[in-house]
């Protein structure tokens, strides 16, 4: 777990508002600026399956206020989308989260995910001053307050993918020239990847598996299912057509045999007949030669 708070924080801060006090929407905010905000979250909440971690024991969350900040309990960012490790994720309705509020829940997130839009790149890149008395910037936050292990940064606008890792108490940018970054924690990697989404051709950000085979939705596992079932179907179909093929053949030549035993047996009938009349025939010559005889030896005898 990546747990930066004491676990004694109610006994410290026995006050402290819980997401049940907090604000989840700030009615002065706009609502999502467009509808990738909305698709693009909803992709890596649907391929984040972690081998290493049970989904009942993280939580992906997208567009979810994070509270951070003990002093300033109203203080919180709204990234675009992170997953936490080790906490118990949502199993009833009435469990689901209004807010993430890191002194209730005692581990910060392991990874955010912003998606860069051109009212938001200064600060997702860490390149707005602090105001004074103003709340810290996003990447203060990220990098500094909740010293989240990953940061990764998306422009579809651009097509780029940058990314960076805690290193001490600083952001370092990692190299993804390829478009893949690997997280060995998660057992997964986050990398960009060109299809269709939700009937939407694009490139978008999902996660791919230790064999670096892209983790399918639910959708698409169903559709391969689906397929895979069809297929088998098929299969089975034509292996009956097949067998019916190999019945008729094996009935043809039953019937082939029938009918050549049956010529077989007809033409040794008729080869009997022939011998038997044949018979009676040389029987016949040879009664009439013994009457000839006869008469012959009585007209001598007269």
């Amino acid at each position: 777990m990546f747990q930066t708070q004491p676990s004694r924080i109610g006994v410290r801060y026995p006050h402290l508002p819980t997401m049940y006090d907090l604000p989840s929407e700030d009615p002065e905010e706009p609502g999502l600026p467009d509808r990738f905000h909305e698709l693009q979250p909803d992709l890596l909440s649907q391929t984040c399956q972690s081998p290493i971690y049970p989904q009942e024991n993280y939580l992906a969350a997208q567009d979810l206020n994070l509270y951070y900040d003990l002093e300033h309990p109203r203080w919180y960012k709204r990234p675009d989308w992170f997953v936490v490790l080790g906490v118990e994720s949502e199993r009833r309705q009435e469990e689901l989260r209004l807010s993430y509020v890191t002194w209730q829940e005692e581990v910060n997130p392991f990874l955010v995910v912003e998606l860069l839009s051109p009212g938001t790149e200064a600060e997702d890149l860490g390149k707005t001053v602090r105001d004074a008395n103003a709340p810290p910037t996003k990447w203060q936050v990220y990098e500094q307050i909740l010293q989240i292990p990953y940061y990764a940064i998306y422009d579809r606008y651009k097509n780029t993918f940058q990314a960076f890792r805690l290193a001490g108490n600083r952001y370092r940018p990692l190299e993804v020239s390829t478009g893949r970054l690997c997280l060995d924690e998660l057992g997964l990697g986050l990398g960009v990847w060109q299809g269709h989404y939700q009937g939407v051709m694009g490139l978008w950000l999902r996660f791919y598996d230790r064999e670096h085979n892209w983790i399918a939705t639910p959708s698409e596992q169903a559709q391969r299912a689906q397929q895979q079932a069809d297929r088998e179907r098929v299969r089975a179909s034509r292996e009956q057509v097949r067998a019916d093929r190999e019945q008729v053949r094996a009935d043809r030549e039953q019937q082939e045999k029938e009918l050549a035993t049956e010529r077989a047996d007809r033409a040794e009938l008729t080869l009997r007949q022939e011998r038997e009349r044949a018979e009676r025939a040389e029987l016949e010559l040879q009664q009439l030669k013994e009457r000839l005889q006869q008469l012959e030896g009585d007209r001598s005898e007269s």
